[in-house]
């Protein structure tokens, strides 16, 4: 008999600029840069697109940032910030190494529980066209794409998940 070990996720909310969240989000812009290019990046690429697209509101009163670990290895973050009545996603990103393990699943379902507790009704997002499997695993945990909501330089898709069904929302 051979037994299935499933990896264990857990998430935390930390500010942006702990070390662990500014190792990820250098991470993560990176990839960003690397995918957009379709190059290596640069010297001072990543930090004039960090300065560009900063990450400081991912924190009380105007957003979080969560990091997920996998096992307790440092596996990715994902980040919200408020609007009245719904939540921003942002920043979803997971290391290579811990792809393909259900972290996805995990940071998604951490950011929308967050989400509910704040009060958002629902969570937007956007997106670039190259980064087609963030965009399967939005669709996979439904959510919808919908009409442009913002018109940033890097925003070719949008998706929205409503997290209160209607019956909930007439309480």
């Amino acid at each position: 008999m051979t037994a299935t070990v499933r990896s264990s996720w857990v998430t935390s909310t930390v500010r942006p600029d702990h070390p662990d969240a500014t190792v990820l989000l250098r991470e993560y812009m990176t990839e960003m840069v690397v995918r957009y290019h379709r190059r290596p990046a640069h010297p001072g690429e990543v930090d004039a697109a960090l300065a560009e697209m900063p990450s400081d509101d991912l924190a009380y009163p105007g957003g979080l940032l969560l990091l997920a670990y996998r096992d307790a290895d440092l596996a990715g973050c994902a980040g919200l910030r408020w609007h009245p009545d719904w939540a921003e996603l942002t920043r979803v990103f997971l290391r290579p190494a811990h792809r393909g393990a259900g972290g996805g699943a995990a940071l998604l379902a951490a950011v929308e529980q967050q989400a509910r507790a704040a009060g958002a009704d629902r969570i937007r997002l956007d997106t670039r066209s190259d980064l087609v499997e963030a965009r399967a695993l939005y669709a996979r945990h439904g959510y919808a794409e919908i009409p442009a909501y913002t018109h940033g330089p890097y925003a070719e898709h949008w998706f929205e998940k409503q997290l209160t069904s209607v019956a909930e929302g007439a309480k």
